[in-house]
């Protein structure tokens, strides 16, 4: 018998490179199959195999090395502090009272999407620049309103993100290193204006939390002058259970934990004070802002390094995907197209009634969290869909595209691994991964909400417009 037929005759252990579906028909007949995931790098880009090559020069890799580590040194070193509430007119640089800011990167009001029209035409009415919706769209079109991205603001916003002059916002300083971030505050439910809803409800929940909510916090933070230590409360949330993105069910009750003794002994009245507790009993995403704001604060402090190719931003506004590089300071971004995102919906709709990839909150990702956890938080896949298998592969596939672990944060089911930290464009580019975030579904029309939420990925381009970008300033 010949060496070919004997192998027939034995049990087949195969390694499948590739195509997937080509090991679900190998393991339909018996056989024992590894999928190894590959691609070529750079998608076999012949531009961008070549910025890759580039980087790889010995000279230049040891360069981009150091600026890598001095970026992750940051980051992980970086003690976010909550040191108090105001309202943005007053705190936020380069605010004025006819200024929206928004998620993503950098858009006009005629390219907007639905649910970002809607919380624009939304704070409009709030602010009082309009009587109505209808007046509100006109003023937005006439070019009277200034529109910029709130990470140009030193600020984050979840899903639109639209922050108008007189909400309050968090104030997030970095101890280790002295910048300041911002975020302002959960709206709880889903009906709400960072989801694209506006009607009346939503206008005047936005007012009780300018008229009560938001002082109170203020007035409580000011009682406690020592702020309140994100990063050791976030690793806590992480260890009970929560990823810090989606599910905020551990670091809600510790953020009340802190702030009770504080929001007790301020003066407001005790119908007043219950008021702001039933508020925060409600929902328990009341901490995702804060995570956000403290996110948003350590990746600032590693960005402008030279030669560094860390992610220091990840956003989406609904129409485009931006990242922003520690390599290229400023305002520099890199984009692609919004992605949809694929996850359970609420009852009564359907993926085609689901806006694209929208919200600053990608920026728990770029720091570690988010899906980069979702080991920490297994429950989080009756929200966003999948198994708990899948929770737990995107915690330690996203070690592949990362620099170091945060030893400061970490991973209990892991054997206590720091949370993965420092995307590298390079990474991204040569192995194909992309980093995975878990986020909430807007509806794609204005005025409605949140209808789901779910799994998605950055555009590749946008990381490959980065090399590109740093190879040319190398």
């Amino acid at each position: 018998m010949s060496k070919i037929n004997e192998l027939f005759n034995s049990k087949l252990n195969v390694i499948n490179v590739g195509i997937e579906s080509f090991k679900d028909d190998l393991s339909q007949q018996n056989a024992t199959v590894t999928h190894l995931e590959w691609a070529p790098p750079g998608r076999g880009n012949p531009e961008i195999i070549a910025a890759l090559d580039k980087l790889e020069d010995p000279a230049l890799a040891e360069k981009i090395e150091a600026a890598n580590k001095l970026a992750v040194e940051r980051i992980v070193n970086s003690q976010p502090v909550l040191i108090g509430f105001d309202q943005a007119i007053n705190v936020v640089p380069g605010m004025t009272k006819k200024t929206i800011l928004h998620a993503g990167p950098p858009i006009t009001w005629d390219k907007m999407n639905g649910p970002m029209k809607g919380a624009v035409t939304g704070a409009l009415v709030f602010e009082g620049l309009a009587k109505d919706l209808e007046e509100a769209a006109e003023l937005a079109a006439s070019g009277e309103i200034t529109f910029a991205p709130c990470h140009e603001h030193n600020c984050v916003g979840s899903m639109a993100g639209v922050t108008s002059a007189s909400m309050y916002m968090h104030i997030v300083e970095n101890k280790t290193y002295g910048n300041i971030a911002y975020t302002n505050l959960s709206e709880q439910l889903s009906k709400i204006l960072r989801m694209g809803a506006n009607d009346e409800s939503v206008i005047n929940r936005l007012i009780w939390m300018r008229d009560t909510l938001g002082p109170m916090l203020k007035e409580a933070m000011e009682l406690n002058p020592e702020g309140i230590d994100l990063r050791l409360m976030l690793a806590q949330a992480l260890h009970m259970g929560d990823e810090c993105h989606n599910r905020n069910v551990a670091g809600t009750t510790l953020l009340v934990q802190a702030l009770t003794p504080y929001l007790i002994q301020t003066s407001f009245t005790v119908e007043q004070q219950k008021e702001v507790f039933d508020f925060i009993a409600s929902s328990d995403y009341f901490s995702g802002p804060t995570w956000m704001a403290l996110s948003k604060c350590a990746l600032d402090a590693a960005h402008g390094i030279e030669n560094s190719t860390i992610v220091t931003t990840m956003a989406r506004n609904g129409v485009e995907f931006g990242i922003r590089v520690s390599g290229m300071p400023g305002f520099t971004w890199f984009t692609g197209p919004a992605q949809k995102v694929v996850g359970p919906m609420f009852a009564g709709y359907k993926p085609e009634d689901s806006g694209l990839d929208i919200g600053d909150s990608a920026i728990t990702e770029t720091y570690g969290i988010g899906g980069f956890a979702m080991a920490t938080a297994p429950a989080i896949v009756a929200l966003v869909g999948g198994t708990v298998e899948d929770a737990i592969g995107y915690s330690t596939k996203m070690k592949e595209i990362t620099t170091t672990e945060n030893p400061n944060v970490t991973i209990p089911m892991l054997d206590f691994m720091g949370i993965p930290t420092g995307i590298d464009i390079q990474k991204v580019l040569q192995t194909g991964v992309l980093p995975v975030i878990n986020t909430a579904i807007a509806h794609k029309d204005a005025g409605i909400g949140m209808i789901g939420a779910g799994i998605t990925y950055p555009p590749m381009e946008a990381f490959e417009k980065a090399i590109i970008a740093l190879t040319e300033n190398l």
